[in-house]
């Protein structure tokens, strides 16, 4: 069956034209298989080596440079739908939950942590350290 190559994401011909990878780089052009027979010379094998790793080295960092710029904005878009969704299923969320995030905003977001109350008492053997709500962490 025959197919688009650009529209099998699987393919290099969709990667390119979607702007998911590199189109235009002098290092690609390395890759690119020549046909023609060299005679032997270690000299020259040597060399195209160290040419072959350096170009590597390159690709690489480049890539990660495209990579990066290509996935600059997606923390903001992530938060973004993050909250969305917090915000479309408020109705979801624990009670005690929306009563916090309901005082955080009264107070402007501003709420002390350090003023909640804090007790500690041992129980067995160990020391509990008791939270403002009534929770629970074992100090050891």
């Amino acid at each position: 069956m025959k197919r688009n190559p650009r529209k099998l994401k699987w393919t290099k011909a969709f990667r390119k034209s979607a702007g998911k990878e590199m189109v235009v780089d002098s290092t690609l052009t390395f890759a690119a298989r020549r046909n023609v027979p060299v005679r032997y010379n270690r000299d020259l094998v040597a060399t195209t080596l160290k040419a072959m790793q350096r170009v590597s080295e390159i690709r690489s960092r480049r890539e990660r440079v495209f990579y990066k710029n290509r996935m600059a904005g997606n923390k903001e878009r992530e938060r973004a739908a993050n909250r969305k969704l917090v915000a479309e299923s408020e109705h979801l969320l624990p009670k005690s939950l929306v009563s916090e995030k309901a005082d955080e905003e009264m107070l402007g977001g501003l709420v002390e942590k350090a003023s909640a109350s804090i007790s500690v008492k041992p129980a067995k053997g160990k020391k509990r350290l008791i939270v403002g709500h009534g929770e629970e962490m074992d100090i050891d």
